[in-house]
């Protein structure tokens, strides 16, 4: 199921597009490259945006949570009276966990494709599908510049690369905590500033031993996802200037707290008046007696 669904896709996409686009494979790597970021783009806009208001409605959420720790219902109440799904921070983490099947897939499809020993190509010729004369294709031209694409970077300049551009796209990608807040104040930011040093350590590690295709893969999605995070800043920057411009400033849940007591004394007052108890100054009126009514 796992070579029928990723693995084999993977290598016919990549054999396709090496075909389509000059027998170039480094060409073939970018295509499919650009192929997966469109595909998994909806659900890493939804992240980013999700990350984005939650760390936006952050005071409220723990207003709430030191309110009604004892009652967890009333606080799954308030929780969606703001619009705030505790499982949104579970749901986030999905984007970078459908990474690692994609990462893993595509390691075994290029260094199927890439590998010149006759067990090799044994392997590969039953996975390519019909549609494809892999007997024009093979074998896959493997060089460019100083790689090998099968081999890791001799040189480190690929995982040095992998590193600072998966960095910088963490760092557009993970929303400032505000001031003052701490990661016990707000333990899903803690863990995205977290991954914004440990990801990019942990995925320039693997270059050191991966093939030099797939650091030209991380470096490409990488690139891609700079410029949606540059995106991303340009548009919530702008959504802020417009509610701005709007006057609308959504207050805390402790603002709107003193603002329901503060109704809540007026209400009273007014009833208090309407009981008969009347402020100093008042005047009362008196109801008119109608005409011809009978005088005891």
């Amino acid at each position: 199921m796992w070579d029928t669904f990723i693995v084999n896709p993977m290598i016919n996409a990549l054999l396709w597009f090496y075909n389509l686009l000059g027998q170039n494979f480094i060409l073939a790597i970018a295509a499919l490259t650009i192929l997966i970021r469109l595909v998994t783009l909806p659900l890493n806009m939804k992240q980013q945006r999700s990350m984005m208001r939650t760390q936006e409605i952050q005071p409220e959420i723990n207003a709430i949570q030191k309110k009604y720790r004892d009652n967890p219902q009333k606080m799954q109440e308030e929780f969606r009276r703001i619009g705030y799904n505790p499982t949104d921070t579970l749901s986030g983490c999905l984007p970078t966990l459908l990474q690692f099947p994609i990462l893993i897939g595509l390691y075994q499809a290029i260094t199927t494709i890439l590998g010149t020993t006759p067990q090799a190509l044994f392997e590969l010729v039953p996975r390519v599908y019909s549609a494809i004369n892999v007997t024009q294709l093979i074998p896959v031209e493997n060089k460019f510049a100083w790689l090998n694409l099968s081999q890791p970077d001799p040189f480190f300049i690929l995982p040095l690369v992998v590193f600072g551009s998966m960095f910088i796209q963490q760092k557009l990608l993970t929303p400032t905590p505000p001031k003052g807040q701490t990661p016990q104040d707000n333990p899903a930011a803690g863990m995205s500033q977290s991954m914004m040093y440990t990801m990019p350590l942990m995925f320039g590690f693997f270059s050191l031993q991966f093939p030099s295709g797939l650091s030209i893969y991380f470096i490409l999605a990488n690139i891609i996802g700079i410029a949606q995070g540059l995106y991303m800043k340009r548009i919530t920057d702008r959504e802020k200037a417009e509610r701005a411009a709007r006057g609308e400033t959504r207050p805390t849940i402790i603002e709107a707290e003193k603002a329901t007591d503060k109704t809540a004394k007026s209400r009273a007052s007014a009833n208090g008046a309407g009981n008969g108890k009347s402020k100093p100054g008042a005047t009362t009126s008196v109801p008119r007696r109608k005409k011809g009514s009978a005088k005891r």
